[in-house]
């Protein structure tokens, strides 16, 4: 860890570095580790303790400084990693990932801690988590738009516990809280975006309008409506989207999308005289297009949703506010708003595990791909791509037919066993 600090820190575009983490007991030792690689290599170093990722990048993009984020995300607890923010909140490009990496290789290691001035890290928040909850509730334009409006949230005990509460009472719902309570290896565990069954329980059982569940380090949310459904990314961008466009905030009636998105999603922006412009799978990728192109709105299945105007980066607590208000306009409860706008093509997702390169497979299959394709016509839709971080290719049919989109993916599944096992590590 301290290695990558040192070798991060010539590439972020700034003397100083803020770093959160979320509530892994393994945080403040790689924070720590962290901090002292980036002083190694010139940098000021300030901790912002326990906070969100979009905290984060919020006091870069208010400062102008650098940022890093301690967390694993939706992972569970033993797991941990960084993610990095160029000055103003940016992640980091593919030249500059791989100006890093060439540092990295050279595998600088320091065998004794290095002082970093001033490093305090304690277990709370420290100022850039109030700038960035006082930036959610100035998101919209009314004082108190959830006024009267039951929710539940699910904060995966991880960095969105002593924030997300505070923040929807402001705005004045009336909220109840899961899986607040972190003890440093309960976050993610059997709650938050990746598991939403306590939730959705909770808001049946509750009576609630809708719930809101995070994943570890804040940057993604998942909802639930008032009828228990479960409401992902693709559903709170045709909200939010439409809404936008509706009001003529829309810029270049675009929405930007990754491959995953599903049809339904597609067809929903395009009925609404919205185009929809597709990307890798990323939000990195996302918020490349929406810059390069001046557009204000896109994201990724998972949750990962950002609204280019208000952050440089996903914003699980920002979306579901959006979502949630944007509802409102239309007279709706949000799963009443997903239900007129969207009908969801059934998806088959497979990962198939090879022990080659993926790519290679994946261009053998191009044929029965697009045979595949054809069959399915407009109805449908078909993916076939190697993953960018496990040895597997991941095989994708959706239809609304949801017995063809399985009979169709299965054929494809066997296609990538036959040919994986054809080649030759």
């Amino acid at each position: 860890m301290r290695a990558l600090g040192y070798a991060a820190a010539a590439h972020l575009g700034a003397d100083r570095v803020v770093i959160g983490r979320d509530t892994r007991e393994s945080g403040p030792g790689l924070a720590r580790a962290l901090a002292e690689g980036l002083t190694a290599g010139g940098l000021e170093v300030t901790s912002l303790g326990v906070v969100p990722t979009p905290a984060v990048a919020h006091e870069c993009q208010v400062d102008g400084v650098a940022g890093a984020v301690v967390s694993a995300s939706h992972n569970p607890w033993f797991d941990n990693g960084v993610k990095l923010f160029a000055a103003g909140g940016r992640k980091l490009d593919d030249v500059v990932q791989a100006a890093v990496q060439e540092v990295w290789d050279g595998r600088p290691r320091f065998t004794d801690s290095v002082e970093v001035p001033g490093w305090a890290d304690p277990d709370e928040p420290i100022g850039g988590g109030r700038r960035w909850s006082d930036a959610l509730v100035a998101s919209v334009d009314d004082e108190r738009p959830l006024a009267g409006r039951s929710l539940v949230v699910d904060c995966a005990n991880g960095a969105t516990s002593a924030f997300a509460v505070d923040v929807l009472r402001r705005l004045g719902a009336d909220v109840g809280v899961l899986h607040a309570s972190p003890d440093g290896r309960n976050i993610n565990e059997g709650c938050g975006s990746t598991h939403p069954g306590d939730l959705r329980a909770a808001v049946l059982q509750t009576g609630a309008e809708a719930g809101l569940a995070f994943d570890g380090d804040g940057d993604r949310v998942v909802a639930v409506g008032d009828d228990g459904a479960v409401l992902d990314g693709d559903d709170l961008l045709a909200v939010c989207g439409v809404d936008l466009h509706d009001r003529g905030l829309l810029a270049g009636d675009t929405v930007a999308v990754t491959v995953m998105a599903n049809l339904g999603l597609r067809r929903a922006l395009v009925d609404h005289g919205i185009a929809v412009h597709e990307t890798a799978v990323g939000d990195r990728y996302v918020l490349e297009a929406l810059e390069a192109n001046g557009w204000v709105l896109g994201g990724e299945q998972s949750g990962h949703v950002i609204f280019r105007s208000m952050a440089t980066t996903g914003d699980g607590l920002l979306t579901g506010i959006q979502a949630l208000v944007a509802a409102g306009r239309a007279g709706r409860t949000l799963g009443g708003r997903v239900a007129d706008l969207m009908v969801r093509a059934p998806q088959v997702l497979h990962a198939v595990p090879v022990s080659g390169d993926g790519a290679t497979v994946v261009a053998a299959l191009a044929g029965e791909v697009a045979e595949a394709a054809a069959q399915l016509g407009s109805a449908g839709r078909v993916l076939v791509r190697p993953s960018g971080t496990e040895p597997v290719v991941r095989v994708m049919v959706e239809a609304f037919d949801a017995a063809e989109a399985a009979a169709v993916a299965d054929r494809l599944v066997e296609a990538v066993r036959r040919v994986a096992a054809t080649r030759v590590p």
